[in-house]
């Protein structure tokens, strides 16, 4: 791994342009939205606060992509 690669994973990248800026707003709210249908649907449990958690991940990580590439 590279200096540029770790900083590359570590620092803060904004939105460069207003099409990235409306990937990450549309990333969030469709990560958002089945979040909200999970929670009616799902009983409260372990695994309903699992599926949530890894819902976060997957926004998290869709919008560093967005943000890295």
């Amino acid at each position: 791994m590279t200096p540029e690669d770790i900083a590359n994973r570590f620092d803060f990248h904004p939105a460069s342009t207003p099409e990235r800026a409306e990937e990450h707003e549309a990333i969030r709210s469709m990560c958002k939205s089945l979040a909200y249908v999970l929670n009616e649907r799902l009983p409260e449990s372990r695994e309903k606060a699992l599926a949530i958690t890894h819902l976060e991940e997957v926004m998290f990580w869709a919008n560093a992509s967005v943000a890295r590439h």
